[in-house]
């Protein structure tokens, strides 16, 4: 009795005796910090995705049609409704991951709504009808649907019944006044983030489960040198907690720590997959949507597709690495993401803006920046979408900056976006030919664009010729 107290004296044993509780404590901590973080990091960016993509095609419905449906049983052969249901399953037909879009309205009554419009997926079996228009809805089962006239909002939990599992968003539809008239709801398959949760809460557990034996086991032997690499661990996993899922432990030796840091970073690595596989879901689905908005005037029709292989053709004869130039592409497909803030009557005027209304035009970069803020992690697309309208002297839109302040992905982007604005026919612009567009690109460069992009974009455009 008197050695085994002898021994527990010593420096050594008592690293060992800390090390394995500390690991026992660390691992839970961390178990908990990654996975219950990343689930629930997933859970809201899902949620703001929906949330966007719900006020989007809000923004998209003419209310003066919708409240002109007769909310009866008839009311689902009206030519208003027809419109609408038009409208909605171009956007369905788009995003196939929605599975429900419809329209609610209040009834006077605590917790009761009645339906406008109902559109379900193509692909439901046939006894899973749409309401019709004036069919009541009991909501309590759904606070935030009850909300969403306030303002988008989604449910902050998944639902999961006979047909699947769904997550839904909401967003109101508002009147020429501003006031919220409807409110148009989203369901979205999340089959996929439901499978997530549990196979990440499977790891969880083993890993868990493999840090506690991990730590009995080696904690005896090398007491003396784990300080270091349990720092390393520990900091990996205030990056990890923080977000930073391209962080990755790095330990010089050959013994458990380093088997327990690669799995630590193959864990790292395949959350980090499964964060971008949802963000280019989202990607795709913006996508869509630009593509469907600018399928509705034939002037503006492919114009985003047409800046991003300008961009990447100056880009190239730039030197600009690959990587980089796909973050550019992906930001000129994008770039006008925030006109769907504007609206329509605006976007489609065939006039001259007056003062105010070309102010309220050039918030769109700042409405793009705060659409993709919540879910992209590349701050130079931001940067790229906030930045597209400024101008080299200084005189552009949103901050003014001038010269080597602009960044130079964004000042490809102005270039070429101006190019197909000028070579696009517009109701109220003729479109100039390419030696025209050509002259309007030198006479602007050191004024409106960066002149070394000019230079660069026009012996392209000269050698296409």
């Amino acid at each position: 009795m008197k050695r085994i107290f002898f021994i527990f004296r010593s420096f050594g044993a008592k690293i060992a005796v800390l090390f394995i509780l500390a690991m026992f404590f660390a691992g839970l901590v961390s178990n908990f910090l990654i996975y219950e973080y990343t689930l629930r990091s997933e859970m809201d960016q899902l949620r703001s995705r929906l949330m966007v993509i719900a006020q989007m095609i809000a923004g998209t419905i003419d209310t003066k049609t919708l409240l002109e449906i007769p909310l009866n049983e008839k009311g689902i052969d009206s030519p208003q409704y027809k419109k609408i249901e038009k409208e909605l399953m171009k956007i369905r037909d788009v995003a196939p991951s929605l599975a429900y879009i419809y329209i609610l309205q209040k009834t006077g009554k605590e917790c009761i709504f009645k339906f406008m419009i109902d559109l379900r997926a193509s692909n439901y079996p046939a006894k899973n009808v749409p309401a019709r228009p004036g069919e009541e809805y009991e909501c309590s089962r759904f606070p935030e649907l009850m909300r969403a006239f306030n303002g988008p909002t989604a449910d902050k939990e998944l639902l999961k019944d006979k047909w699947g599992v769904f997550l839904s968003g909401y967003a109101p539809i508002r009147d020429e006044q501003g006031n919220a008239v409807a409110v148009l709801g989203i369901d979205t398959t999340a089959s996929d983030v439901h499978d997530m949760q549990k196979e990440v809460r499977k790891r969880a557990i083993l890993v868990l489960l493999f840090g506690i034996i991990l730590s009995i086991l080696i904690g005896s032997f090398v007491s003396g040198m784990i300080t270091r690499p349990i720092n390393k661990l520990v900091e990996g996993t205030r990056h990890i907690s923080a977000g930073e899922l391209d962080y990755r432990v790095k330990i010089a030796s050959r013994d458990e720590i380093k088997e327990l840091a690669d799995s630590f970073n193959r864990m790292a690595q395949k959350l980090l997959a499964a964060r971008r596989e949802l963000l280019n879901y989202f990607y795709r689905v913006v996508q869509s949507l630009i593509r469907s908005l600018e399928a509705k005037d034939p002037y503006t029709s492919g114009h985003s597709d047409r800046v991003a292989k300008y961009s990447e053709k100056i880009a190239r004869k730039l030197g600009i690495d690959e990587k980089r130039i796909q973050v550019l592409k992906e930001a000129a497909l994008l770039h006008d993401i925030g006109k769907v803030g504007i609206q329509d009557a605006l976007l489609h005027k065939n006039t001259v803006l007056s003062d105010e209304e070309r102010g309220e035009l050039r918030k769109h970069p700042l409405i793009g920046e705060d659409i993709l803020k919540p879910v992209s992690t590349d701050k130079e697309i931001l940067s790229i979408i906030r930045h597209h309208h400024e101008r080299y002297d200084g005189t552009g839109y949103p901050d003014k900056l001038k010269g080597g302040q602009i960044d130079i992905m964004a000042a490809i982007v102005s270039v070429a976006d101006a190019y197909d604005a000028m070579m696009s026919h517009r109701s109220y612009m003729k479109s100039f030919n390419k030696e025209e567009a050509i002259d309007q690109l030198r006479s602007n460069a050191g004024t409106q664009f960066n002149p070394e992009v000019v230079d660069i974009f026009i012996k392209i455009l000269e050698e296409e010729k």
